[in-house]
């Protein structure tokens, strides 16, 4: 382990940074050095050897940098080192850039499998004997031209039916406006980015379509950017003043709720907050409860319904390997029925031995009043009382207690598949042990992304500079200030710019410049795996077994990424962290 290597090399010793005993610019012009791994440490790879070797990453092509000296010339070693803190701060950042770039080589990109499963979780496949899946954007997968749809609708209900403006016909709907697992804060209007911590993200606050200074972020919550726990939202994702945006039909909602507060803002005209969410909400609520959406999708399947022939791969694949299957959706009989016999044939109900549609989630999983009721072939309610849950019928409601009791199918050996993180997945793993798995098709675009090599670069400098901000921060003297000053500028700009490369307006749903976001910590509470689509389970084994990686926790990486040279212990800077406690 890092720690481990760093306490070794310094004799066994804890530790402490000593900036006011001999200065490190002073020290590290009398230590033997490598440009990239700074003063020399005891090390079997090391010795005997004066460095930079081919081991050292410190020994590549220079950088250019804010430092106008940096354009001129190379770094120089140590020895050469000008006798001024802020000349020493210069050229160890110049022999970051130069280790940083030899670090990342071209092949370096494209590490990352979108069509990969990630564990939250250790979870063998072989254990699990029963599958679970909700419909929508889970077993269906939908084209992002359907949010145009839910949008324009709902923009049509608002004039026609509560008589709002009709120049919020004006408004087209923006595809990239938003991200999932943004908050609302309906008294102010605002639409932002929280991340795990409960702070707010600066600079991803907007009200209407237009961004809210930072300054008047802060002021608005009372000087700082954390939002308490009890205004938060609840277990399901609201709270008494913010609501949470946590499923994928909810991308057209923020959107129009943006724009109308944009064109009333825009002209100056009075309205109360919390009519105009409920309005917004509501008409959304109109496009699925009237059972337009599902009229759009019936009539032209082949355009909003993606990746069939994937799952009827799935179902398939997971039916011949003896695993049981069930369906509980929110969705309609005749909706769900007609999407499945688009994607896996007029049989499909074989495959299935439960099917329930019209859930009511996630009331199903804590309501116990509810009963099951059959339904006929044509979708008419029947009357007889359920003693048994049957192979190829169609049950309506009920609620999870008695599905537990009819099938025996309890514990982790059921794996429930489903796209919302609190209506589909939170109380199966919280209050009944089971398996989940998350459908998060922004993965796909998000792991392009990562795998880019401007992003690789990016983050990796921006890491590297960041860990050097941290270690050279006890140079107090006005020049040395400065240099750190417009490291911090640099590191500012580093940070917008990988946060563009996902959305221009709110970044990534997964992080925010450092801290996972809120949708992430939730993600990780709720599920113990997560994928882009079901056709990811075609790439494992029925029995494979899912191992999350051994993410460090801070007190077990007390290095920062530069501080390790390929292939020695070696610690850049190690004399200036003699003091740690």
């Amino acid at each position: 382990m890092a720690g481990a290597g760093l306490r070794a090399a310094a004799g066994c010793r804890w530790l402490r940074l000593r900036g006011d005993d001999v200065p490190g610019w002073q020290r590290a012009t009398a230590a033997s050095s490598c440009q990239g791994c700074g003063p020399s440490v005891p090390n079997p790879t090391c010795a005997g050897s004066s460095c930079p070797g081919a081991h050292c990453p410190g020994a590549s092509v220079a950088y250019s940098s804010p430092d106008p000296a940096a354009q001129q010339s190379a770094a120089p070693g140590p020895a050469a080192q000008s006798p001024e803190p802020s000349a020493y701060l210069w050229s160890r950042y110049r022999e970051m850039r130069k280790l940083v770039h030899d670090l990342l080589p071209p092949e370096v990109c494209n590490l990352l499998n979108p069509a990969a499963i990630y564990a939250n979780n250790e979870i063998s496949l072989g254990d699990v004997e029963v599958y679970g899946f909700d419909y929508d954007y889970t077993l269906a997968q939908y084209s992002d031209s359907l949010h145009s749809m839910i949008f324009n609708t709902a923009r049509e209900i608002l004039i026609q039916q509560y008589k709002y403006p009709g120049e919020i016909r004006k408004y087209d709907y923006i595809p990239d406006f938003a991200i999932r697992g943004l908050h609302y804060d309906v008294q102010k209007s605002l639409l932002m980015k929280i991340d795990a911590f409960h702070y707010v993200q600066l600079g991803t606050a907007y009200r209407g379509l237009r961004p809210v200074p930072d300054e008047e972020v802060i002021d608005l919550y009372g000087g700082t950017q954390h939002i308490p726990l009890y205004q938060m939202s609840d277990f399901y994702g609201k709270g008494p003043s913010l609501k949470q945006f946590m499923d994928i039909f909810s991308l057209p909602e923020m959107a129009l709720l943006s724009s109308v507060v944009d064109h009333f803002l825009a002209h100056r005209l009075e309205f109360d907050q919390t009519h105009l969410y409920k309005d917004v909400s509501d008409a959304i609520r109109d496009v699925h409860v009237k059972g337009l959406m599902y009229q759009w999708i019936e009539k032209d399947m082949e355009k909003y319904i993606l990746r069939g022939d994937e799952t009827h791969a799935v179902l398939t694949r997971l039916v011949n390997h003896g695993k049981k299957l069930f369906l509980i959706t929110n969705s309609p009989f005749s909706f769900v029925d007609k999407g499945m016999k688009h994607m896996v044939g007029k049989d499909w109900r074989d495959l299935f031995d439960v099917v329930i549609v019209r859930a009511d989630k996630p009331n199903f999983f804590t309501d116990r009043r509810k009963p099951f009721r059959k339904l006929d072939e044509s979708g008419v309610l029947q009357w007889d009382k359920i003693n048994h849950l049957e192979k190829g019928k169609i049950y309506r409601q009920g609620n999870l207690f008695d599905f537990l009791y009819l099938t025996g199918w309890r514990g982790s050996r059921v794996l429930y598949f489903g796209d919302h993180l609190y209506s589909d997945l939170a109380d199966l793993m919280l209050r009944h042990g089971w398996r989940t798995g998350a459908i998060i098709p922004e993965l796909e675009k998000e792991i392009s992304i990562i795998n880019t090599e401007q992003y690789m670069h990016s983050l990796t400098w921006q890491q590297a500079l960041t860990g050097l901000l941290e270690r050279m921060q006890t140079y107090q003297d006005e020049e040395s200030r400065q240099v750190l000053a417009a490291w911090m500028r640099e590191r500012q700009e580093i940070r917008s710019i990988t946060k563009n490369l996902f959305n221009p307006r709110f970044g990534s749903i997964f992080r925010t410049f450092h801290n996972p976001t809120y949708f992430s910590r939730r993600l990780v509470r709720f599920s113990d795996l997560y994928m882009a689509s079901l056709s990811c389970l075609l790439n494992y084994s029925v029995n494979f077994t899912f191992y999350p990686r051994r993410t460090p926790l801070q007190h077990e990486a007390p290095l920062w990424m530069d501080q390790l040279c390929t292939g020695c212990m070696k610690t850049p800077f190690l004399e200036e962290m003699v003091h740690i406690r």
